[in-house]
């Protein structure tokens, strides 16, 4: 399907726009394809139900794909959507000054398109947020592209969950908050020449031309855009922590003045991450250190010699970050991070959840889970009994960067014709394929820090940062190491920034257990206070 005939979207001079009725207007130029119409929208009613259990009945207004580019490379995924409450319950609300939720779709670093909705929270992954469940999603045919269904992560040794945060986007616009929903490229696309074209950095450069955009529309857009708060899960969680750090950041400059993006700030407020699958170079230490001992779902001991040479790496790496825990811990390192994430996470969480749960209930779990000592209302427990009680780790070592190229993570830093690459020198120096000289490309450690927000908050301290942070993640989500997020939030927390971090008992990958808690967050951190007629 090409750009011309994208379902929602009509192409005017190579740029395209939105296709409603009501937006009859053609673009002359790039500045005006850059010009949002607030007139072009669609009214919508929609019934949500709020995490109460009360229903709400939403008019809105809808803006179908626009593309936020000026030069897309492909507009079916660098297109934005706009949902603008206008009536709740009946009662008048003025979204103008409301803060702006711009929640993404992105799992497993696949393309996420917006092109054909037709209503609030209509994004999606081609991996876990609904588009192609065979992991083979259609893109554009404007540059003759195609995903590869034999791209890595076809095999399962994939972090694609891109749709666990979609009922913020509901709950945000019963709010009385704007929701803006970013499409964005990703890994398996390519061209008719054969070229991938959605590899590292693209989606993260795509999210930021769409906060270009939103910004270069003040005024014209609904909504504050100086209080736009980023939402995503997975990989999509490692984006949104990505931009929460990069705010301005000018090693992105050359790749969105390629694409026309607007001449505006493309730093956000604050940013809400779930289960983010990030530090991507240091990921495969930290999950081996993290479960190392876990057997695979097979019964299957991994190597033991990687798991242990891997475990080594995130030693040194943890030591070098210098970090502190939360709470008054004190310095964190390799020995001591066992007893700060029981301390300062899973106990907490454990606790919490019994704590909720009926007499019965809470009787009947810890029979199943003797683990775990429940005295004055606190769960305590060792780190070695946690593990076993999560059991089979998910992903065989290396966890990222696989000796035989096969995790998406080598496919996210492909280029060119090339499908997959090592982005860690011991990945490249064990590659199995016969296809690497056995050396990380010299292009690899300069695109590693356009992913990695660690880079923004640890090697080049970012000041136009997001300085509000909300972070979760399931205590039984072995897509990634349990220490990644929190070495996120220690650091954040060091730097002095506002940080909700806890971590969900018993869940697994994208949870998201307290969306309601997140929404009101939300209003706390920006102020907001909605404004409803009568």
């Amino acid at each position: 399907m090409g750009i011309g005939a994208t379902a929602g979207v009509a192409a005017v001079g190579g740029i395209a726009l939105s296709a409603n009725a009501s937006d009859s207007k053609s673009s002359s130029s790039s500045s005006d394809a850059l010009v949002f119409d607030p007139d072009a929208y669609t009214k919508l009613t929609k019934t949500i139900t709020d995490t109460e259990g009360t229903e709400h009945t939403v008019v809105y207004h809808f803006w179908k794909a626009i593309t936020y580019v000026a030069d897309p490379v492909d507009a079916t995924y660098q297109s934005l959507i706009v949902s603008s409450p206008v009536e709740i319950d009946g009662k008048a609300v003025d979204a103008s000054n409301a803060p702006i939720l711009l929640a993404n779709s992105i799992g497993g670093y696949l393309p996420a398109s917006v092109a054909t909705a037709t209503e609030v929270g209509g994004g999606g992954s081609a991996m876990g947020g609904g588009a192609a469940p065979s992991g083979a999603p259609s893109a554009s045919t404007s540059t003759s592209a195609s995903a590869s269904a034999s791209a890595p992560g076809a095999n399962g040794n994939t972090n694609a969950t891109g749709g666990a945060t979609s009922s913020n986007q509901l709950l945000a616009l019963a709010a009385g908050y704007v929701v803006i929903e970013p499409g964005a490229r990703g890994r398996t696309l390519k061209n008719s020449s054969g070229e991938y074209y959605g590899t590292a950095p693209a989606a993260i450069v795509d999210l930021k031309a769409a906060v270009r955009y939103i910004k270069s529309n003040k005024g014209r857009i609904p909504g504050n855009v100086e209080r736009i708060v980023s939402a995503g899960t997975s990989a999509g969680g490692a984006l949104s922590s990505l931009l929460g750090a990069s705010g301005d950041s000018p090693i992105y400059d050359k790749y969105l003045k390629e694409l026309g993006a607007a001449d505006a700030s493309d730093a956000i407020f604050a940013t809400g991450a779930w289960c983010p699958i990030t530090d991507l170079e240091h990921a495969d230490g930290a999950y081996e250190w993290n479960w190392g001992a876990n057997d695979l779902s097979t019964g299957k001991q991994v190597d033991q010699t990687v798991s242990k040479a891997l475990r080594g790496q995130f030693a040194e790496y943890q030591a070098g970050l210098k970090l502190r825990g939360l709470g008054g811990f004190g310095p964190l390192n390799a020995r001591n991070l066992d007893a700060y994430m029981v301390e300062q996470y899973l106990e907490p969480s454990a606790t919490t959840y019994l704590a909720a749960l009926s007499d019965s209930a809470r009787e009947t779990y810890l029979k199943a889970n003797t683990f775990i000592t429940w005295a004055d209302g606190k769960a305590t427990f060792t780190w070695a009994d946690f593990l076993t009680h999560v059991g089979a780790r998910k992903k065989d070592t290396p966890a990222f960067d696989a000796f035989d190229l096969s995790a998406g993570e080598n496919n996210e830093f492909g280029t060119g014709t090339t499908l997959a690459r090592h982005f860690t020198t011991y990945g490249a120096k064990n590659d199995s394929t016969g296809l690497s000289s056995k050396r990380v490309a010299s292009d690899i450690p300069a695109k590693l820090d356009l992913m990695n927000p660690m880079f923004h908050l640890v090697e080049k301290v970012n000041q136009n940062r997001s300085k509000h942070w909300w972070i979760r993640l399931g205590t039984k989500d072995s897509d990634t190491s349990l220490t990644v997020a929190a070495n996120l939030a220690a650091r954040l927390d060091n730097l002095g920034d506002d940080v909700n971090h806890l971590y969900y008992w018993d869940e697994g990958h994208g949870a998201n257990t307290d969306p309601g808690d997140f929404i009101k967050w939300i209003a706390q951190v920006t102020g907001h206070k909605a404004k409803r007629g009568k």
